[in-house]
């Protein structure tokens, strides 16, 4: 295997894969990246056995094809520290050496048989649906900051995806929530479309975000029994998806809620920021002290102080709560209008909360005991 490519085309490739790879794996070529050299192409590839993350970079000079598999935090390192716009040229010496040179710089790495690079075979195009980039990272954006970290739950660990119809319109809906908090996101279908419920892995969703977020593109996606593939520009992720049965999540959105509390996003993402700055155990939460129009934030810790300070807003009411400061600045981030809206109830009951940009996105959050 000879070929040259360039060094910020590798890069892009080689950088996607370091979130697919476990760097403690007891698997030896599970720590190491495919490298195929075929057709003027050459496809990368890395995994972690639940994961498959593929990339293809076309128009290059080969000159003898070929595959082998190299350490990818090595490979990565070295690339990465390569000057923009070089060239870089590979040269399989023989199985176990991998040649590698730019300008001055010459390495020789350490290579293990492609052979045993484990790789999945199956027909994914039964079930298949397109949907642009920018709506399926919406979903996954909006929904993420609920997932739950608890093992014990396993079915919580990832986001919960089915297609909703509503006025006989068809909805690509994204879920999640930890049991304190819950964030539910929706798009609109062009059609209905043959997707069966799913639970995606958190990692799966963090590797589709990063290789999703400066791309404008349209998604194939198709799902078959315990597994899913994402298909976009030379770049396929397979994963495996979580086994288990997600809670009924429509259920648990209020629907009593009717004191409504309007904030300027941006003053109310400082002013919790702020606030929380005294707490160092942020279960302590932020209390909400709510009069005629007025928001008083406050922190109290018994080893650190106090700090409270007061907002102008809209409401009508009178209510003191309080929330988790983490959530309530996860829930901000996501925002996009000028201001966010809180529907309270009582100081027991969730709120819910809404972007008046943003119809197709809720969050509710659990309030603290006093």
């Amino acid at each position: 295997m000879k070929f040259s490519v360039s060094r910020d085309q590798l890069l892009i490739s080689l950088n996607h894969c370091q979130g697919v790879i476990e760097k403690r794996s007891t698997l030896p070529i599970l720590t190491n990246v495919l490298i195929e050299a075929k057709n003027s192409s050459i496809k990368i590839t890395a995994t972690d056995l639940d994961l498959i993350f593929t990339n293809l970079t076309n128009n290059i000079k080969i000159y003898t094809e070929g595959s082998t598999t190299t350490s990818a935090s090595v490979i990565y390192d070295i690339v990465r520290k390569l000057p923009s716009g070089s060239e870089i040229n590979f040269n399989l010496v023989n199985e176990n050496k991998l040649q590698l040179e730019s300008e001055k710089s010459k390495f020789n790495l350490l290579c293990l048989s492609p052979k045993d690079f484990p790789l999945v075979d199956e027909n994914f195009n039964d079930n298949e649906f397109t949907i642009d980039s920018k709506s399926i990272l919406k979903l996954l954006n909006k929904s993420k900051i609920s997932i739950s970290n608890d093992e014990t739950r396993h079915y919580l660990s990832g986001v919960f995806l089915e297609q909703t119809e509503h006025d006989k319109n068809y909805f690509l809906t994204a879920a999640a929530t930890d049991g304190h908090r819950m964030s539910i996101s929706k798009t609109r279908l062009n059609s209905k479309i043959n997707f069966k419920s799913i639970i995606l892995p958190k990692k799966t969703i963090y590797q589709l975000i990063s290789l999703l977020e400066d791309q404008e593109t349209t998604i194939k996606i198709c799902n078959i029994k315990s597994k899913i593939k994402f298909e976009f520009n030379n770049n396929i992720l397979i994963s495996k998806l979580i086994d288990g049965k997600f809670p009924n999540y429509v259920q648990v959105i209020p629907t009593i809620n009717e004191k409504k509390l309007e904030i300027n996003l941006n003053n109310f993402l400082s002013s919790v920021d702020r606030v929380a700055s005294v707490s160092t155990d942020k279960k302590e939460g932020v209390k909400f002290q709510l009069l005629k129009d007025i928001l008083k934030l406050s922190v109290s810790n018994p080893n650190s102080g106090d700090g409270s300070e007061t907002l102008e807003v809209k409401f009508d009411h009178e209510l003191n709560i309080s929330f988790n400061s983490k959530y309530l600045i996860d829930v901000a981030s996501q925002i996009d209008g000028e201001k966010i809206i809180f529907y309270l109830n009582e100081t027991a009951s969730p709120a819910l909360i809404k972007d008046p940009v943003d119809k197709d996105s809720i969050f509710v959050i659990m309030p603290m005991k006093a």
